[in-house]
């Protein structure tokens, strides 16, 4: 893509979901999450690299203990598609009995946070919990009715950048999440 073209994307797009908006939406979360967890000690996966931009707004308002890794897992790459799941890099920290907060930008059809949850469960997890800072509503989960249990944004079934959700490996950096026009 060229400079222009990249460009274009942003600002023929729709605003779905302003700056100010989505900082509310993540001081929601981060609360949820804190009265659940903060008796736990739970190791919070970021899934990369989607989650690098909600977990590092998010986890300084997490007021408890609690240890940090991340998973590179892909099914898109540059792509606007997903195809198989490409494990770039695997956590390190020890699951076995914990519960394990994966962090991630999105809950699209779940294929790639369903990998991970059961990737987690079989390290010995105890419990697997999903926090996303966008959940697309449609009907084509992997597993039917499948929900994260912690979302920031419910939007329909768009083709979306910003904080973290990239268009074609661009604008992961907008101030916003939004839509491609037409897609």
């Amino acid at each position: 893509m060229t400079i222009d073209e990249v460009n274009r994307i942003l600002a023929e797009a729709d605003l779905l979901a302003t700056q100010d908006e989505v900082q509310r939406a993540i001081g929601r979360m981060a609360t949820e999450i804190t009265e659940r967890l903060h008796d736990r000690r739970p190791l919070v996966l970021c899934v990369m690299n989607g989650g690098l931009i909600i977990a590092g707004q998010i986890l300084p308002k997490l007021g408890f203990p609690l240890e940090i890794d991340y998973v590179h897992a892909t099914r898109y790459g540059d792509k606007t598609s997903g195809s198989g799941l490409i494990w770039r890099v695997m956590p390190n920290e020890d699951m076995r009995g914990r519960t394990v907060l994966l962090l991630d930008d999105i809950l699209d059809e779940g294929v790639t946070l369903d990998a991970l949850g059961r990737h987690c469960r079989e390290q010995g997890a105890s419990e697997v919990l999903l926090a996303v800072l966008v959940e697309k509503l449609h009907l084509r989960k992997v597993r039917p009715g499948m929900r994260a249990d912690f979302s920031g944004l419910d939007v329909g079934d768009r083709f979306l950048f910003g904080y973290g959700l990239d268009y074609k490996g661009y604008w992961r950096n907008a101030p916003g999440i939004y839509a491609v026009k037409g897609l």
